[in-house]
């Protein structure tokens, strides 16, 4: 509720105290880089510390905390751009520092039903509070204001952090819900590689390392919703209260996009995946046109492939990669992504300013490219078992 209220206004929030274009796309292509590429440092401290619950405690924690003070961005004149910039990073960096922990707990937890499903799940319920966020966020800003509406997003901040004490001292350890095998130990500390080889994957798959790649293009080139909430709003579209509930609408695209996916991929492997760049290709097209039927409608693909690439997405690394280093691939992974994000966001603004076509072309073929790459890696690495288990083929072996 929190994070994705605020972020289905991010667009607004910023064009709201001067920001162009180009700043939208730094602003929120910055904020997604900030949320994958730190995780190359929190990955691996996960791991070397086991310090899972409280990582992920901290890590919400921020976003409870930056996003209600978004709310003050109007009342500090000149500076308030750059406030609102600044907690808007914060806020991301909260996901980083989460994220690979949350993870490595979740792949513990959906082993014994298969990790596609797992994470479609997940990723379902997770969305209940993406669809619930934009809409108290739109009902608020047609009652009273856009800066109110993110105030109130405090109430369930609060909320949050109560229940994730109370999980931590009912679980501790999430690992005894794998049914399927016991928790690897963690190597001693003096056999374990140093924590710069650890941030960079050193030791990880090349099948890895690709997947990575094709994965991040795909993430790259996604157009924020920060940039097609700006472009609703500055070319008229939608009124700025109905912008959340668009947004609400993609979440909802989103989370049967990640349960469906999901449990396709368990029944037939990762070669679901290659719709994904596909979809990513048409967002532009659509979603930064001048027909608002076709805004929505590229909006509704922006919700799969978010959806997709937020769960099923990340169950193909759970399979590539032991489960001692997860949380650090899960690192890895978030990092490349993110390097390519805020590439993604700066230049999809900076080309939204001088030529639609031009962003349309750009995002076409760097997604033939992620393509070619995922079909390469699927091929390379095998079938990945059904249910979610990992192919012992090595890596690198023909198919």
């Amino acid at each position: 509720m929190v994070y994705e209220g605020a972020r289905s206004v991010y667009g607004p929030v910023l064009a709201a105290l001067g920001a162009s274009a180009l700043v939208v796309g730094l602003v929120t292509g910055a904020g997604e880089a900030v949320a994958l590429v730190l995780r190359l440092a929190f990955g691996p401290l996960a791991d070397r510390s086991g310090r899972y619950w409280s990582l992920t405690i901290l890590g919400y924690g921020l976003t409870a905390v930056c996003v209600p003070l978004l709310a003050l961005a109007p009342r500090l004149g000149t500076a308030g751009l750059g406030f609102a910039a600044t907690m808007i990073l914060l806020e991301r960096l909260g996901k980083a520092v989460r994220s690979p922990s949350k993870s490595a707990l979740l792949a513990h937890v959906a082993t014994a039903v298969g990790r596609g499903r797992g994470f479609g799940v997940h990723k379902a319920l997770d969305q209940v509070g993406a669809l619930t966020g934009p809409l108290v966020v739109s009902a608020a800003v047609a009652a009273a204001s856009l800066w109110v509406g993110l105030a109130i997003l405090a109430v369930p901040g609060a909320v949050a952090m109560l229940l994730l004490l109370v999980l931590r001292r009912r679980v501790p350890d999430p690992a005894v819900y794998d049914a399927t095998s016991p928790r690897p130990a963690r190597a001693p500390v003096h056999e374990r590689r140093g924590w710069w080889a650890e941030a960079v994957g050193a030791g990880l798959s090349g099948d890895f390392f690709r997947y990575a790649l094709a994965a991040s293009l795909t993430t790259g080139a996604l157009v924020t919703f920060g940039i097609i909430g700006y472009h609703l709003t500055v070319e008229d579209l939608l009124p700025v209260a109905a912008v959340p509930v668009l947004y609400a609408a993609a979440m909802a695209v989103e989370a049967v996009a990640a349960l469906v996916v999901g449990s396709v991929y368990d029944r037939t492997g990762p070669t679901v995946l290659l719709v994904v760049p596909v979809l990513v290709a048409l967002v532009p097209a659509l979603a930064l046109g001048p027909a608002l039927a076709a805004v929505v409608a590229g909006v509704a693909a922006w919700g799969v492939a978010q959806g997709v690439q937020d769960s099923t997405i990340k169950a193909v690394v759970a399979d590539l990669v032991e489960a001692p280093r997860r949380a650090t691939a899960y690192g890895v992974f978030a990092g490349i992504q993110g390097l390519l994000a805020v590439v993604g966001g700066v230049g999809a603004g900076w080309l939204y300013e001088r030529s639609l076509v031009a962003l349309v072309i750009t995002v076409a073929l760097t997604q033939v490219v992620a393509l070619l790459l995922l079909v390469d890696t699927f091929r390379r690495a095998g079938r990945l078992r059904r249910g979610g288990r990992a192919s012992r083929r090595p890596a690198g072996s023909g198919r």
